[in-house]
């Protein structure tokens, strides 16, 4: 395929640009080709809100705001849609114009031999729909520009889907080469929370006033695992009350999530189970939702509450948040945990004793679980990674 001819993305682009659509673009390794492609057609201002390429593994994680399991997979593409969506609704209104992020990260052809496959990740994130895509290249069979026009070609037609637009470019694949697909439609009120017209919506129950949460365990549940699952089932007895999840969709220190991963976490739970989703990343929004809760923590998550660096530094700050906390009448049990070798109780943190006075201890005597999310997620990259 040497002599692969190059498309005309010109017809597709003025399409584009003649649609309402607005987006936020952010490529990383490739897809370049993209912008350019965009902004050589008169009409991109009408389109493209802004493009960035977060080219190295620093400009990344500043752009999800985190650091991801992985820098080029799905998860990751449908992460930097959903930070272009987000940063989209900061220039335009979404009930004025459909907005969109699109996100692309590939991994092609360099000057030097790949061990890994040729790979590309594309996904795009709108008010109520995420869509991913994934194609992997055949190793060594194309030139890096060739590989270029690909993941071009690939996102252009994404994007003229999105905006409703028929004619799609012809990608010129091999027999072998299968574009994988994934799609989310979310319901109203996911929609609703993404947007800010909602703080919080409760999955699991159909009563239309639901009764208000008593004890709640927050976390990203990614995946949820027999800890999880122990920890619920043993503060349910201690507290003598259900236990319900609560998810924030953002969050400190990882990317935001998306309607696929929102429906992927959800999926875990049992049937019946109460799962509320929230815009609530700190423990002090989650308090002003849910006041005089109790919050079922594990003791690393009770180590961050206490952490100035997650209030930007001011240890001021995090007393004042901590005083609130207290102040709205919410509590803290507290699971110990293995870090590092060592099994740490409530006892052997330092904390501020207004933290300290509304945390509950679960000895360990009737709670020890060795295992956690991520060890589970790198366990699983690390077959992923074996098996290509």
């Amino acid at each position: 395929m040497g002599g692969m001819s190059s498309p005309d993305f010109e017809p597709l682009v003025r399409q584009i640009h003649d649609s309402p659509n607005r987006m936020v673009i952010s490529l990383s390794g490739g897809g370049g080709e993209t912008i350019s492609e965009l902004l050589s057609v008169p009409g991109a201002s009408r389109t493209l809100l802004e493009a960035v390429v977060p080219y190295s593994q620093q400009a990344l994680c500043r752009w999800l705001a985190g650091r991801p399991d992985q820098f080029c997979s799905a998860r990751t593409a449908r992460a930097m849609a959903m930070a272009g969506f987000l940063r989209a609704c900061e220039y335009e209104s979404p009930e004025g114009y459909p907005l969109a992020g699109v996100g692309a990260t590939a991994s092609l052809a360099t000057d030097r031999r790949k061990r890994g496959a040729h790979r590309i990740h594309l996904a795009v994130q709108t008010v109520s729909r995420t869509i991913v895509q994934s194609l992997r290249l055949t190793k060594d069979r194309r030139t890096r520009p060739q590989e270029e026009s690909i993941v071009s070609g690939l996102i252009l037609n994404l994007i003229a889907e999105v905006c409703g637009i028929n004619e799609r470019v012809p990608l010129e694949l091999f027999p072998e080469e299968t574009i994988e697909r994934e799609e989310k439609t979310a319901p109203s009120d996911w929609c609703d929370l993404l947007l800010g017209k909602t703080e919080v919506i409760l999955q699991g129950e159909p009563a239309p006033v639901p009764t208000p949460a008593r004890a709640l365990f927050s976390g990203a549940f990614n995946p949820i695992h027999v800890g999880h699952e122990k920890m619920a089932a043993v503060a349910s007895e201690a507290l003598g009350s259900r236990v319900d999840y609560e998810i924030s969709i953002l969050n400190v220190d990882k990317p935001p999530l998306d309607y696929i991963e929102i429906g992927k976490r959800i999926d875990q739970f049992a049937a019946g189970q109460r799962i509320w989703l929230s815009r609530a990343p700190t423990f002090l929004e989650k308090a002003r939702l849910f006041p005089g809760v109790t919050f079922v923590v594990g003791i690393d998550t009770l180590r961050r509450i206490a952490a100035p660096r997650y209030y930007r530094g001011s240890e001021g700050a995090c007393a004042e948040a901590i005083e609130e906390i207290a102040g709205r009448g919410c509590r803290f049990l507290v699971f110990g945990r293995s870090i590092g070798g060592s099994f740490i109780r409530l006892s052997d943190l330092d904390l501020p004793r207004s933290l300290a006075s509304v945390c509950i201890e679960i000895p360990e005597s009737q709670f020890r679980q060795d295992v956690s999310s991520t060890e589970i997620r790198r366990q699983q990259l690390m077959n992923e990674a074996h098996s290509l």
